[in-house]
């Protein structure tokens, strides 16, 4: 059984929403930040696909294959992109001194993930400028 992107995003939604009748077991800050880690694997899973459309060996490059985005998803796929998963890194790593995440934010992020999911799933948008793996 494999989950796909869709399938986190789906289970992230329900983590800040539950249903009512659900038990709430979890505080909405704990629900928050585990919608968050599932929305950045979600986003990450979208790369690795889209990579693979492009390149197969980008897949491999963690780092690069956001800095590299910009030449074959366009500059603001790229940016939204570095922008939401710095944002999702950051709610994931619980730190004593600091709030968890507010679960609206999360929910705004899971906005952003849906539309960059749609986005990447196109494909290349431009033609490559240079190619990246070979530097």
């Amino acid at each position: 059984m494999t989950i796909t992107p869709e399938d986190l995003v789906t289970d992230a939604g329900r983590l800040l929403l539950p249903p009512a009748e659900a038990p709430l077991a979890l505080t909405p800050g704990l629900r928050a930040r585990a919608a968050a880690v599932l929305l950045r694997l979600a986003l990450e899973q979208a790369l690795d696909t889209y990579w693979k459309q492009v390149t197969p060996r980008m897949t491999r490059i963690g780092k690069h294959r956001m800095l590299c985005l910009e030449w074959y998803a366009g500059y603001d796929a790229a940016r939204r992109c570095r922008t939401t998963w710095a944002a999702l890194s950051a709610a994931c790593h619980y730190r004593a001194y600091e709030l968890p995440p507010a679960p609206a934010e999360i929910q705004a992020r899971l906005r952003e993930v849906i539309a960059l999911l749609t986005a990447l799933g196109a494909g290349p948008a431009t033609a490559a400028k240079t190619d990246c793996t070979d530097t």
